[in-house]
């Protein structure tokens, strides 16, 4: 019946934990893959992008505008996306096997798509 739903602070906070959590999931990752060079540079690209998510996000939070609300959250859009094709590599590489990232691949499409809402809903404001 009742929806609970988290004030905007909260979300920002509960939000800024999990784009956190996913950028530790993805150095886990990158510390598992093979040394060889193809591993480690398409490895690099992963873990520069999925970093960024979080830190992006993490700016958007303390922005001192809407613009630059806007702008820091349409950059950890760009990166988180950045992170689902360095994934796809990865894979279609032979590097990974796709089962032991078919975590980390959705749950880049879920912080995609919220962050393609919070984009969304921030321009109607």
């Amino acid at each position: 019946m009742g929806e609970l739903r988290l004030s905007n602070f909260e979300f920002g906070e509960q939000f800024k934990r999990r784009t956190k959590a996913y950028s530790l999931r993805v150095i886990k990752l990158f510390q598992a893959l093979p040394k060889d060079v193809e591993a480690q540079v398409l490895g690099k690209q992963l873990l520069r992008a999925a970093i960024s998510v979080a830190a992006n996000y993490r700016a958007a939070c303390r922005a001192r505008s809407k613009a630059e609300f806007a702008a820091k959250i349409g950059i950890a859009l760009e990166e988180v996306d950045e992170s689902l094709f360095w994934l796809e590599m990865l894979e279609e590489a032979g590097i990974v096997k796709s089962v032991l990232l078919t975590g980390l691949k959705q749950e880049a499409d879920e912080l995609t798509a919220i962050l393609t809402t919070i984009r969304r809903n921030s321009a109607r404001k």
